[in-house]
């Protein structure tokens, strides 16, 4: 009945799974994948793991971008798994940007495997007992990509509001996923004491409960970064991050918990760590004939 999307703090590199328009507007294939703990030492706080890999196929096939995306997400005695495939059709708008109009398809798993300690010795069958469903799961997303270093997107995820059901004995077990909406942004500012600062904000609702994440990063020389960023009634987070490889970044960020949990929670880490091919480019075709010279 709370928290249902996963919540990340390098939402700057999951781009993808929250909005499928993003997917391989981006040069090359890149997988990105980013481990959160968060609320250390919170019996039971959600732990998620995420996994993304896209890839831009314009330069090849003209198809668009073409991506997968997976999380699992453990809340208390819940587990769920999202894999979802995800295409976006580019729009070149000359002189301006390209908007990518993306959709992903996939299947969403949900299961729980209680262990309830009542206060007394009578069975409550209103208490759910270890079940597991799947069910289609649906997102959609635009996102604009600027010629000038900017970009603006808006999506929705679990279109479908897919209910995953099952029946044991008789307890009849339920979870409903809500549909969550996502406003993202961001700019980057070049040149600016050696380096470049980029400003970013990603906005999240299901229409009950509304947060938001503002961030901001000074970028040096394209080998690393650090940051800050605000999450409206949760956290204030610390981000670092290296680039040892042309084609590779790793992060870390520390979220200092603010909220009604800061007396317990020892705060929450994350990792991140992305890898980019880029492909060569396709061959030119010439053609030899006097004519066509």
């Amino acid at each position: 009945m709370a928290q249902q999307d996963k919540l990340i703090t390098h939402f700057i590199y999951d781009k993808m799974s929250l909005n499928p328009g993003s997917t391989g507007l981006d040069k090359g294939i890149c997988a990105t994948t980013i481990y959160r703990n968060q609320w250390d030492k919170v019996n039971g706080a959600p732990n998620s793991a995420v996994l993304n890999v896209e890839a831009n196929l314009s330069p090849y096939f003209r198809a668009g971008g073409l991506g997968i995306s997976f999380f699992h997400d453990a809340i208390g005695f819940s587990r769920q798994n999202n894999l979802l495939l995800n295409y976006s059709y580019p729009l070149e708008i000359p002189n301006a940007g390209t908007l990518g109009i993306g959709i992903g398809v996939g299947m969403v798993n949900f299961g729980m495997n209680p262990d309830w300690v009542p206060p007394t010795t009578n069975p409550d069958n209103s208490l759910p007992v270890g079940f597991s469903a799947t069910n289609l799961d649906l997102n959609f997303g635009l996102y604009w990509k600027g010629n000038s270093d900017y970009y603006a997107g808006l999506s929705s995820t679990h279109l479908n509001e897919s209910l995953l059901q099952q029946t044991v004995g008789v307890i009849d077990n339920q979870y409903q996923t809500a549909r969550h909406y996502y406003l993202m942004g961001g700019k980057k500012f070049r040149d600016i004491a050696g380096g470049d600062i980029d400003v970013q904000m990603l906005m999240r609702t299901d229409l009950v409960k509304f947060s938001a994440d503002i961030n901001a990063r000074y970028i040096w020389r394209d080998i690393a970064y650090g940051g800050l960023t605000y999450r409206t009634s949760d956290a204030v987070a610390i981000m670092l991050g290296w680039v040892p490889l042309r084609n590779m970044t790793v992060g870390y960020s520390y979220d200092i918990t603010i909220n009604k949990l800061s007396s317990v929670s020892r705060g929450s880490h994350e990792i991140m760590l992305k890898y980019c091919y880029f492909l060569p480019p396709p061959p030119v075709t010439k053609s030899k004939h006097p004519r066509w010279l």
